[in-house]
Order: structure tokens, then sequence, then C-alpha cells
């Protein structure tokens, strides 16, 4: 479930366990501290709560690396309780709570697959395919002439989230989406 690291192996997206608490490492940087000792800085995302928080680990530090398994699973519908998931494995219904998707819950349709990673057998995180498609529910006509070179305008999708899309970009059409940016990638 976990092994050992030192803090030269730290890089963007290691998850490790500090004190019992699970953190994705988000930036790293080595930095020479004192004469001869290199240290890393690094910022942590709790997985748990998404706060950052700057910590510096030193050589000689133990750093527990904790090894997620993930599970692939396809979501069904949002209720009072939270988000319901079908894993795909044992069939069973894994409801995960609102704050533990966090800003992936922008991007959830009905039926999408999706992995929920797992520490031990607590679930920790949800990781979203690198693009969704999303049909166009709300978005002001792009006039012709309005910009002499491309320009975008604000659109609303049908999860709800806001995405700035060319003027050609319509109601009703079907866009993809990055999840990693939340930036228009091109129509579906």
């Amino acid at each position: 479930m976990a092994d050992i690291i030192s803090n030269t192996d730290l890089r963007v997206g290691t998850c490790i366990d500090v004190d019992g608490t699970l953190y994705i490492v988000t930036a790293f940087q080595p930095a020479k501290f004192g004469k001869w000792s290199w240290v890393t800085k690094t910022k942590l995302r709790d997985i748990n709560s998404g706060f950052i928080v700057e910590k510096v680990f030193k050589p000689g530090d133990k750093i527990v690396r904790a090894i997620l398994e993930g599970r692939q699973a396809q979501y069904m519908y949002k209720d009072d309780g939270g988000f319901h998931f079908l894993d795909q494995e044992t069939y069973e219904d894994v409801l995960l709570p609102n704050d533990l998707l966090g800003e992936a819950s922008d991007f959830l349709v009905e039926n999408m697959m999706v992995e929920i990673l797992m520490y031990g057998d607590k679930h920790v995180s949800v990781n979203l395919p690198s693009y969704v498609e999303l049909k166009v529910v709300d978005a002001p006509p792009g006039i012709k002439g309005d910009t002499a070179s491309g320009g975008s305008k604000p659109a609303t999708l049908e999860t709800g989230i806001v995405v700035q899309v060319p003027l050609f970009v319509n109601i009703g059409e079907v866009i993809r989406v990055d999840t990693r940016t939340r930036e228009y990638l091109e129509r579906a």
C-alpha cells in the first residue's frame, strides 16, 4: 500500500501520506539550504479537504508514498447524499460525498465512465477522462464581424459550467472540453 521515498523522488502528481493525511504534490522545487543540504519545497493538496499546504522536505525525511488503486466505475446519478457510481468489478453502488469530487462534479454526465482512486478501502478521488463531450444549452449569438481575429463568447453547458467558446459555436451543439484546464477543445 505504501513505500518510503526520498525528497528527491517527489514529482507533481505523487500521492503521499503525511501523518495520516493524504496529499497530492501539485508543485515542487529543489532548493539549496545551507552549505551542502538540498531540500524540496512542495505545494500539497489535501485529498479530503482540497486545501493547499506548503511543506519543505529535507534529505533523510521519511516520506510515505501512498499507492492508490484505481477502479472503473460508471456515474449513475446525484442525490442529497452525494454522487452514485456503479463499480464495474463488484457491481455495487458507490456513494461519494459532494466535497470529495470537488470541481470534477462539473463534468459528470449520466453513464460516464470514471476511475475511482482508493487508498486501502477508502475512496479518495475521482479521475475523469482527459476530455468530455457536453451539449451547449445557452450561448449568446455570435455576430459576424465582431472581431478581426477569432474571438470567443461564454457558453453554458448541460452540466451548468460556463466555458469560453469560439463565436461560431451555437446552442444545441456538442463540444469537447478539457477536464484539466476547463477549456474548449473542438466541436464533437
